[in-house]
């Protein structure tokens, strides 16, 4: 059960997910866990999205996943100070936000463990996120494909990545800005609405919105100017 660390595009499912991209990914559950006041407890709770997936060897198998780097000798999962020096040994496996999370993922024969880090005294320690591997996989191959957005005519417009955020100019000259999730070639999410890509285009050109993909912000300039205040 040797672990590695999440892509950029894995982050995204170690938080939870809409209903539709649950589904999609195969999500049974995920467990919440912190070190308590000492630093050293393990305080728990799991929560199921999945019922029918549960089943006993999964849960032999994920009792012992989380053992095995809770009782190891200097395991991540065995205190918080313990898990601090994992993320400074490991600084590439950081989200490399402001919130000071890392992740890791464990795969075995049948399941993937997403885990979301963070040290911080006060916060929840960990979130570990768990999938059917299989479902998981093709989710995220299919999905680095990109969404399209297209015309009400099926003429393809421009292609984002998973997550990433749309423009839309509405017809009173305002502009909003969605984030986009990837379903699958045919459906996408805009902010928390589901729709056929072409039911959106239709939906945009009805009420005279023009969508186009938004600017992309320089990360390395957004934490400059997070240093700075």
């Amino acid at each position: 059960m040797d672990y590695r660390v999440l892509t950029e595009a894995e982050r995204k499912y170690t938080f939870s997910q809409s209903q539709q991209l649950s589904m999609q990914t195969g999500l049974i559950g995920y467990l919440r866990a912190d070190f308590g006041s000492t630093g050293k407890e393990f305080y728990s709770t799991w929560n199921d999205f999945r019922k029918d997936l549960k089943t006993d060897d999964f849960k032999k198998e994920f009792d012992l996943v989380i053992n095995s780097y809770r009782f190891g000798d200097g395991e991540f999962l065995s205190g918080r100070s313990t898990m601090s020096k994992f993320c400074y040994e490991h600084p590439e496996s950081s989200y490399e936000d402001d919130r000071n999370q890392y992740g890791v993922r464990v795969d075995t024969e049948r399941y993937s463990y997403l885990m979301r880090l963070n040290p911080n005294r006060g916060e929840y320690n960990l979130y570990c996120y768990c999938y059917q591997k299989e479902w998981l996989n093709n989710h995220l191959k299919n999905a680095e494909r990109g969404i399209r957005f297209i015309d009400p005519h099926y003429q393809e417009q421009f292609r984002i990545a998973d997550g990433e955020k749309i423009s839309i100019k509405l017809g009173d000259g305002k502009t909003m800005e969605r984030t986009c999730r990837y379903i699958d070639d045919y459906h996408l999410e805009v902010g928390t609405n589901l729709y056929h890509i072409c039911e959106f285009a239709e939906l945009c050109e009805r009420n005279g919105h023009t969508v186009e993909p938004a600017a992309k912000e320089n990360t390395k300039s957004a934490k400059d100017k997070q240093k700075t205040r």
